[in-house]
């Protein structure tokens, strides 16, 4: 699987954390590789005349703004492979691409190997009024999300359901592991369109987002780095994501997928029929009829994740 950006738990795992390991201690020094692309379209001269202690940690979406005690502060996307970690004075992070120097000598790394990452220096100010923070929608997490705001957000919109929850101008922080694991949860096939959901159905939609963001930031308690799904040798803890051939954990049919605007959606084609609510599944197979022709076999499409 292709690495996807990270989502909304990560992206709040990294919030928390930075909350923690600045908590009592003073930004000293803020170092920046000139020659990655972290900073493109911002000065990394700007990002190394932070300092003092944080004021705030905010989330909105897959965006970090963090706030500084001098007035300055920055904006942090981790694009597809980013991540914060600290370490003690002098160890080699490899990747790391900006770095935080405590009062304590310790270090906090932003590391980036693909370097879609960003980091984009700003007054305090202007965090918030960035255009970019601006134009997202509503935060699961931040703004709450109830089913009367779900409907708003998602049932003008033309493309398929999973898409249309990915659009981060609807819905801020979700992308293509949420996205499925929510609909799985909701028994909703990846390819209705908003305008064919039930009032039951946006109920149930509205809690299977819920229960996704709420399962993955419980499962990052106590971790002090985060681990990518995608990463060697880390286990993949969800339902459908990942899971191609794989049974269904409600009723043992192989998990397929579909291609949606260049990504690849994960489902139940039992759980999640593309008409509606899921018949009880037979268990045995109805006999052929004589003569019947058999449906050509389906040939695997290269994916993306």
């Amino acid at each position: 699987m292709t690495r996807i950006m990270p989502e909304l738990p990560e992206v709040e795992f990294a919030r928390r954390s930075l909350v923690r390991w600045f908590d009592g201690h003073a930004l000293v020094a803020a170092e920046a590789d000139p020659k990655a692309r972290t900073f493109r379209g911002a000065d990394p001269k700007a990002f190394e005349a932070l300092k003092g202690t944080l004021l705030r940690a905010d989330r909105r979406g897959k965006y970090l703004m963090l706030a500084f005690s001098e007035g300055e502060g920055v904006i942090a996307h981790l694009g597809m492979t980013g991540k914060f970690l600290r370490t003690a004075a002098g160890v080699e992070v490899p990747y790391s691409r900006a770095r935080f120097v405590l009062d304590t000598g310790q270090v906090i790394h932003f590391r980036d190997p693909r370097l879609f990452g960003r980091l984009e220096p700003l007054p305090n100010e202007a965090l918030s009024r960035n255009e970019v923070i601006s134009a997202l929608g509503v935060d699961p997490i931040v703004d709450g999300l109830s089913v009367e705001q779900l409907q708003r957000a998602l049932s003008s919109s033309k493309q398929q359901l999973k898409v249309a929850m990915m659009d981060q101008g609807r819905i801020a922080g979700l992308g293509n592991i949420h996205a499925a694991e929510a609909l799985f949860r909701a028994k909703l096939n990846p390819a209705r369109l908003p305008a064919s959901l039930t009032p039951a159905e946006w109920k149930r939609l509205q809690a299977g987002i819920m229960a996704s963001l709420t399962f993955a930031l419980e499962t990052t308690q106590g971790l002090e780095e985060i681990e990518y799904v995608e990463e060697p040798g880390t286990k993949n803890p969800f339902l459908v994501y990942g899971r191609e051939g794989e049974p269904c954990k409600r009723c043992r049919t192989p998990i397929a997928y579909l291609d949606q605007g260049g990504r690849t959606s994960y489902y139940c084609p039992h759980c999640q029929p593309l008409g509606g609510v899921a018949k009880p599944k037979k268990k045995t197979a109805t006999p052929k009829r004589a003569g019947a022709k058999k449906k050509p076999a389906v040939k695997a499409k290269a994916r993306r994740s």
